[in-house]
C-alpha cells in the first residue's frame, strides 16, 4: 500500500465533485476488485472516493414493468429480494452464485457492473436484459455502456446510480465456473420479453457481448434445440491455462442450451 487522500461523501453530487477535481481519485464501493489492485500496486490512485455512505444509491423497488437497482445494493440484497425473486427470478439465482457468501455480502451491484471484468456475473444480466443503466449525469443503453476489457461508456467524472431491468416473459443463466476463483469461464444469458429476444455470453471473450445468431434461432423457436447446432468462433476469444479459445467457444453453445431449458 501506499498514501493516498480517503474521502466518504453523502451525495451522489459530492463524490461527483471530488472525482472532478482529482482525475486520479478512484471511487470504491465494495472493493473486490480495486483494494487487491492497491495492495499489488497495479492501481496508484491519489485518492479514493467511498460511495459506501450515499444512501440514494442502494435499495431495490419495482415501477411498472422494471425493477430498479441502486448501485450500492449488494449481491445478497438481490439474491433475497422478495421483488427480485417475483419478478426476475433467474437474476435472483445469478446473484446467489456469484463468488463465496464473503463476496456476497460486500460486493456490489454497482461495482461489478461498472468494473466489467470479463469473468463477472451481473454484465451478462445487463446485457442480456437489455437493461438501462442511469448514471450521474445521464441514462445509458446496455448495448452501449460495455465497450470492452475493463472498459465502459463511464466518464471518469461519472458514477453509476442504479441499474433498471425490463421485466423478461422469460430468462435464463447457465455458467460454467472455475472451481477455485468462481469466477465464469463461459455464461449465457437468455431473454424473451420487451427487449426482444437476447443472448449474452460472459467470460468467454474479454468482454461480454451478444450472440445474435442465436437470438435469431430463438426468436424463431423458442427451445435448447434452436441453439444446440449454433458453433461460437474461438476468434478473439480468452485463452489461457483454465481454457483454450475452443473449449470457451464450445461452451457457450453448452450454456446457451442450459439457460434456455432453465427459463422454461
Amino acid at each position: 500500500m501506499y498514501d493516498f487522500a480517503y474521502h466518504k461523501p453523502s451525495s451522489v453530487a459530492d463524490a461527483v465533485k471530488m472525482l472532478a477535481a482529482d482525475p486520479d481519485a478512484k471511487a470504491i464501493s465494495g472493493g473486490h476488485t480495486l483494494l487487491p489492485a492497491l495492495k499489488h500496486r497495479l492501481n496508484r490512485p491519489t485518492a479514493l472516493v467511498d460511495l459506501s455512505g450515499i444512501a440514494e444509491m442502494r435499495g431495490i423497488s419495482r415501477a411498472g414493468n422494471a425493477i430498479r437497482i441502486g448501485a450500492l445494493t449488494r449481491h445478497v440484497e438481490v439474491e433475497t429480494s422478495a421483488e427480485v425473486a417475483s419478478a426476475i427470478p433467474t437474476l435472483a439465482y445469478l446473484a446467489k452464485h456469484i463468488g463465496d457468501t464473503q463476496v456476497r455480502n460486500r460486493g456490489t451491484i454497482g461495482g461489478s457492473v461498472s468494473n466489467n471484468d470479463p469473468a463477472a456475473d451481473y454484465p451478462a444480466a445487463v446485457l442480456g436484459l437489455g437493461a438501462t443503466l442511469h448514471t450521474s449525469k445521464r441514462r445509458i443503453a446496455a448495448d452501449e455502456f460495455f465497450l470492452g476489457m475493463f472498459t465502459t461508456a463511464l466518464e471518469a467524472d461519472e458514477i453509476l446510480v442504479a441499474v433498471e431491468f425490463p421485466i423478461p416473459e422469460k430468462a435464463g443463466y447457465a455458467k460454467m465456473r472455475n472451481p477455485a476463483s468462481r469466477y465464469v469461464m463461459t455464461g449465457a444469458f437468455v431473454s424473451k420479453g420487451p427487449m426482444g429476444v437476447r443472448v449474452a455470453v460472459n467470460g468467454a471473450g474479454p468482454c461480454v457481448f451478444r450472440q445474435s445468431a442465436m437470438e435469431a434461432a430463438l426468436s424463431a423457436n423458442w427451445s435448447p434445440e434452436a441453439v444446440a447446432g449454433i458453433r461460437q468462433s474461438a476468434d478473439g476469444l480468452n485463452s489461457d491455462i483454465h481454457g483454450s479459445a475452443e473449449y470457451r467457444a464450445h461452451l457457450v453453445t453448452v450454456m446457451a442450451k442450459r439457460a434456455v431449458a432453465a427459463a422454461g
